[in-house]
């Protein structure tokens, strides 16, 4: 069976047809193939709480107040980041240095594109 559809949601092969989509047998999970192609093309790219893709060097703002473990005080919402590198295979997505904190990684929903 060459043609072998993997269910998006939990991988597995147990899948069919169905008028305009595919149905996983296991989970019963529904999808059209089509969109999620296009879906998959968005992957990959690491996206602000605006939803605009961010770049190496990038310059971006936090958006609310984050609380450091080890730093009395928190990274105040409005907090200028200058220079970001991403790291798409981790959970905080964001290398910066912050002024007053130094060296720290951040999540990308919790910023936004200067």
């Amino acid at each position: 069976m060459s043609d072998l559809v993997l269910c998006p949601k939990c991988q597995s092969e147990f899948t069919y047809p169905d008028d305009n989509g595919m149905v996983c047998s296991q989970c019963f999970y529904e999808w059209n193939p089509k969109e999620e192609s296009a879906e998959n093309s968005i992957e990959g790219k690491i996206l602000d709480a605006n939803g605009n893709e961010l770049q190496d060097g990038d310059s971006v703002v936090v958006v609310k107040d984050l609380p450091v473990k080890g730093a009395p005080k928190p990274v105040k919402a409005g907090t200028k980041v200058k220079n970001i590198r991403l790291r798409p295979d981790s959970d905080h997505n964001i290398d910066c240095k912050i002024e007053g904190f130094g060296s720290m990684a951040l999540k990308s929903e919790f910023v936004k594109k200067a």
